[in-house]
């Protein structure tokens, strides 16, 4: 698999309810940062997506400006995604618009995610300052 059917097969992971630990290298310097939290080591990076897969349902997931490049053994990745789930704890849809960036290295079954970074703009970043 390369590291852009890797994206893929994570964003088809995350709409199908699947596990989603499996994507990412078992490291203590593994790092993923989502709209609401840092999780740090592989070992939190699992149990973080454990935990989200548990409260979460129906989620949609749209890529609309997908970049990969290799280079030097890795790989580095960008998009614009539009999210939506069902959060089951709230009892509430949420929606939201996301910018995706992150790094895959080589791993026994492909490439895995050694960091992934998840936000969303804010005010302050409309104007395009940084």
């Amino acid at each position: 698999m390369t590291p852009e059917e890797t994206v893929r097969a994570y964003y088809d992971a995350l709409r199908a309810g699947e596990p989603l630990a499996p994507f990412f290298v078992e490291s203590p310097a593994t790092v993923k940062v989502g709209i609401r939290e840092r999780l740090v080591g592989y070992a939190a990076v699992a149990n973080g997506l454990r935990e989200q897969t548990r409260t979460t349902e129906d989620w949609t997931v749209e890529s609309r400006d997908l970049h990969v490049v290799e280079r030097d053994g890795a790989a580095a990745v960008s998009d614009a995604v539009t999210l939506s789930w069902y959060d089951g704890e709230a009892f509430a849809e949420r929606t939201f618009e996301t910018r995706w960036s992150g790094t895959l290295l080589p791993s026994d079954d492909g490439w895995a995610f050694a960091g992934l970074h998840v936000s969303t703009p804010t005010e302050l970043d409309a104007g395009g300052d940084s």
